[in-house]
């Protein structure tokens, strides 16, 4: 009796136990994640994919499928902060292959801002450039020096030609950053708004999209592709 009795308190334990999660995100929102991980949503671990795959977005899903597989014997959930991101579905594709849940929308704008706001602004004006806090932060290095508008300005008129203003997008209240952004869009030759998003849309998305992954729990078990992550590897693919 006493021995089923600690049994049947062990397994009690373990199902009390808090997850073992992992969130993979897009640098992009690397800070942004990290925060909301320390927060009300809480008990998840962060890695990061490089934010430059943004300009190789077909490299995207096998990227992400090396790090589901490098880490799907350490965590029992494992949640991708992705939006579609340019890959045209290939994305969903892998993910659909290795049972793996992420965030609803097509991009990052969406993720913070909401896909019905985003919708609304491209409504308003078709031609908006959105940038965030992050780009902000790294305007010359992404954008500037990223296309190569510091060697040839005058691409300024082929990349930009059809946008009419830049809409920051602002999780914080920093005043450096919208200093930042509002430079950016004179450098573009582009109208200037800001709108405060915070963190509230992007918190409801990754708990709405936690809540969806553990509706199926037991679904990297059932999955005939989770056994690759003990011996298969990934396609080969070359990322930096």
């Amino acid at each position: 009796m006493t021995a089923s009795t600690g049994e049947a308190d062990q397994a009690e334990i373990r199902r009390a136990a808090p997850r073992r999660a992992l969130a993979i995100a897009c640098g992009a929102l690397a800070r942004e994640i990290v925060a909301l991980s320390r927060g009300p949503l809480g008990g998840f671990d962060v890695t990061c994919l490089p934010a430059e795959l943004h300009n190789r977005p077909e490299r995207i899903p096998e990227a992400i499928r090396r790090k589901i597989r490098e880490n799907r014997a350490r965590y029992e959930e494992i949640l991708v902060v992705y939006g579609d991101c340019g890959t045209g579905g290939a994305l969903d594709v892998v993910l659909a292959e290795e049972s793996v849940t992420r965030i609803a929308g097509p991009h990052c704008y969406a993720f913070y801002a909401g896909e019905d706001a985003i919708a609304a602004m491209m409504a308003e004006e078709p031609g908006s450039f959105f940038v965030t806090d992050f780009l902000a932060r790294h305007f010359d290095r992404l954008v500037v020096r990223g296309l190569g508008l510091d060697r040839f300005p005058e691409l300024r008129g082929d990349y930009f030609r059809r946008y009419k203003r830049l809409v920051y997008l602002a999780q914080t209240a920093d005043v450096d950053l919208t200093a930042r952004a509002e430079a950016a869009a004179a450098r573009l030759g582009l109208a200037f708004e800001r709108r405060y998003t915070g963190l509230g849309v992007a918190a409801g998305s990754v708990a709405t999209a936690r809540r969806a992954d553990r509706s199926c729990e037991n679904r990297y078990r059932r999955s005939p592709n989770s056994q690759s992550s003990t011996g298969a590897s990934a396609p080969s693919e070359a990322t930096k």
